[in-house]
């Protein structure tokens, strides 16, 4: 009996030993609750890296970027590394860029506008709809 004594005593100590030395190491565990607003932040901010991801992916853009001198693969990994706030920032200037690049709808009003008023000033004529003023 009294070597069974003896072992559990062992066993005990060691079984103590390891729970002391395993519950010192390990952090607290903590639980909060995610408000709405940082639920929608986090889904923009992945929507965002997505939409730049599928820019980046187009044929075009791989092709400008090649000429540049720059690999696509190297841009995607510095995107990939960017921080919330540098993916926000280039979202929104790529949503304030215009789709076309230049504005040729814009150059085109402009041609427009420039030759109506000098047709109605009488130094053009190029429409027949504008009645000319007599100089």
């Amino acid at each position: 009996m009294e070597p069974l004594r003896r072992r559990a005593r062992t066993f005990t100590a060691v079984v103590v030993t390891s729970f002391a030395l395993v519950s010192t190491g390990l952090p607290a565990a903590q639980a909060a609750t995610i408000s709405t607003t940082a639920m929608m932040h986090q889904s923009d901010i992945a929507n965002q890296r997505a939409k730049i991801g599928a820019m980046l992916k187009r044929q075009d853009v791989r092709k400008e970027l090649l000429k540049l001198g720059v690999n696509p693969a190297d841009v995607q990994a510095r995107v990939n590394s960017l921080t919330d706030q540098q993916v926000q920032t280039l979202a929104d200037r790529m949503n304030q860029l215009p789709a076309g690049g230049d504005s040729l709808l814009g150059v085109l009003v402009f041609i427009f506008v420039l030759l109506l008023i000098t047709d109605i000033l009488g130094y053009t004529d190029v429409f027949p709809f504008v009645k000319k003023t007599v100089r």
